[in-house]
């Protein structure tokens, strides 16, 4: 850990850029061939689900990340680059426990805010001393969260902000996110703090599977892709839609990120949470149209999850343990829906399943389902995920198989929920019919 002294400006010695001659102020591919890779852009789509992690050092606040400092007044920029990193100190950071709980709610990736506006770095860096290295925690967190996601198998995706409030600080701009000499296409300087940090990033930390640049990306996503040609650049490089999802589903792969509060950091009072089958309704509706869905947490000052995130991401769990299949490796099936009906596709098979949002359907009751854009064949064989359709728990007189009929074009599906997921019966998560050998509907 090094020492800090202040400067005339008031703010420590190393917060801000520190800049050297090698480093150029943008990048240049000499073959002229950057971009995601065609087969790394099918295996990110096939994931479906990702965990977005936001903690930065002014957690302890519980304010919004970072974009307090727009706006904000000088004694409250000195105290924030300045006492912050002194009292960052997270006794319970337990990252093992953060990926063991991203495995068990079927999190593929995840993406860890190495750098968020501030400009504190969650990483060892010889770019600036506004870093965790310079805190009682002293200890490099974004390795540590590389270290026990890739030991799970989960992807490892790092979010980036090019944007630097502390660095603007240091150069005396006004800290912005908009005016023209806080870009980084305009500041030859952030220019290259940044590429300097995007390399110490995509060098010190093996292979990177995945990067969301939050904010200009020209020359930093063409330097991730010299230095890791198979890593998926996302924001920067695809749609990225945040808290909405998009009216049609774009051709393109795209990722939409949603809190599971209203803060995208830990927010101790004032909050209020997505329940846990609102997560799965906007699962369903992102897969059927194409893309992924990131689900972000906000750890608290300590380093824990919080009780509310975790609870409900263990609904959401319970319901992928069952009906992951539906959500993994597939496609859109045509047309996407049918009203609160929704439709994925098997993508190496021609399997089609029927998601069944905005109904209740409890243990034990047998329901018909009429949808018109999934036909099935002779060989077709349906069931409600989860269940084997031959055993009724106590019933044991009851068969409840799943039944089907094919007419003029309508599939009517008979089934029964024949697995009890809760004591009380109650299981208002949508159920998941899988209709093998399925083909489209006959326009």
């Amino acid at each position: 850990m090094s020492e800090q002294s202040s400067d005339s400006s008031g703010v420590p010695d190393g917060v801000g850029i520190q800049a050297t001659a090698d480093v150029t102020a943008g990048y240049t591919d000499p073959t002229g061939k950057t971009g995601n890779r065609p087969e790394r852009l099918a295996w990110f789509r096939s994931l479906g689900l990702g965990m977005f992690i936001h903690w930065s050092v002014d957690v302890q606040l519980g304010s919004v990340i970072s974009h307090s400092l727009v706006g904000a007044s000088e004694a409250y920029r000195e105290r924030f680059f300045r006492e912050l990193p002194t009292t960052f100190n997270p006794r319970r950071f337990d990252p093992d426990a953060w990926a063991a709980l991203a495995q068990i709610a079927g999190m593929r990736y995840v993406v860890f805010t190495t750098k968020h506006h501030s400009g504190f770095c969650m990483f060892d860096t010889e770019t600036t001393d506004f870093n965790v290295m310079n805190t009682p925690f002293g200890q490099d967190v974004t390795r540590q969260v590389v270290e026990a996601f890739r030991k799970r198998g989960i992807a490892v995706g790092l979010y980036f902000s090019p944007d630097d409030f502390s660095a603007l600080h240091r150069q005396g701009t006004l800290i912005s996110r908009r005016r023209p000499e806080a870009l980084p296409s305009n500041n030859p300087e952030l220019m290259a703090h940044n590429l300097r940090q995007m390399r110490e990033l995509l060098t010190h930390y093996g292979p990177v599977d995945i990067v969301f640049l939050d904010g200009e990306a020209t020359g930093l996503r063409e330097l991730c892709w010299e230095l890791q040609p198979e890593v998926v650049v996302t924001r920067g490089a695809m749609p990225t839609p945040e808290q909405h999802l998009p009216d049609q589903a774009p051709a393109e792969p795209w990722e939409a990120c949603f809190t599971v509060g209203t803060q995208w950091q830990y927010k101790p009072t004032n909050e209020t949470y997505k329940s846990g089958r609102k997560l799965i309704e906007m699962l369903i509706e992102t897969r059927a149209k194409g893309g992924n869905l990131l689900i972000n947490v906000g750890p608290t000052p300590d380093g824990e999850i919080p009780f509310e995130q975790d609870r409900i991401l263990r609904e959401l769990a319970l319901w992928l343990f069952i009906n992951g299949e539906a959500i993994y490796d597939v496609v859109p099936w045509d047309p996407i829906h049918e009203g609160d009906i929704w439709f994925t596709k098997a993508r190496q098979a021609d399997t089609a399943y029927v998601l069944i949002a905005g109904t209740e359907w409890s243990y034990r009751e047998r329901k018909n389902v009429t949808i018109e854009s999934v036909q099935a064949t002779a060989e077709t064989e349906i069931e409600l995920l989860g269940q084997n359709g031959q055993v009724l728990e106590y019933q044991p007189d009851v068969l409840p198989r799943t039944e089907w009929r094919q007419v003029e074009g309508w599939l009517t599906i008979n089934a029964t929920r024949a697995q009890r997921i809760y004591n009380d019966g109650t299981w208002s998560n949508p159920p998941v019919l899988r209709v093998t050998h399925a083909r489209p509907r006959t326009r």
